[in-house]
């Protein structure tokens, strides 16, 4: 009975209403978890800064809290809808989160390649004394 349940105030700017979709309803309709984006794909990725990549991260990691936030209340609730929407929703949210690490280790990847190339590399200095790029003087090349 609602009538019987203490009326509690709660901060508009809470950030736990980060854990629901809409701060009016426990969860989305089957019709809404439906209305989503496709995954982001590795090549899409590649073009995007270290700081996109982490802001994208932490965007995917906040849908799948309120995803799970729902799936509780649906379980909870008792609602018996909304299953099968909710998890093509998680798969794209985890599809995009699979190819960021792909790109991340992509890079990580070519980083410790480029740093085995510029050991080799007479005008790079990786010790960390001194600037690391000493280029020579420029020496045209001989047209004999």
């Amino acid at each position: 009975d609602a009538s019987k349940r203490a009326k509690v105030q709660v901060d508009e700017d809470h950030g736990l209403w980060e854990f629901f979709h809409n701060k009016d309803k426990p969860m989305n309709t089957p019709e809404e978890d439906n209305e989503f984006g496709r995954p982001w794909s590795v090549d899409e990725l590649r073009l995007k800064s270290w700081e996109d990549l982490h802001r994208l991260w932490w965007v995917c990691c906040k849908e799948r809290n309120r995803i799970a936030t729902e799936r509780y209340e649906r379980d909870r609730l008792e609602a018996g809808y909304g299953d099968h929407e909710s998890k093509e929703r998680e798969q794209a949210v985890k599809r995009t989160q699979r190819a960021i690490k792909h790109t991340l280790t992509e890079r990580w990847y070519a980083w410790k390649d480029a740093q085995e190339v510029a050991k080799s590399d007479v005008e790079i200095d990786l010790s960390g004394n001194g600037p690391a790029y000493n280029p020579r003087a420029f020496e045209p090349e001989s047209t004999e």
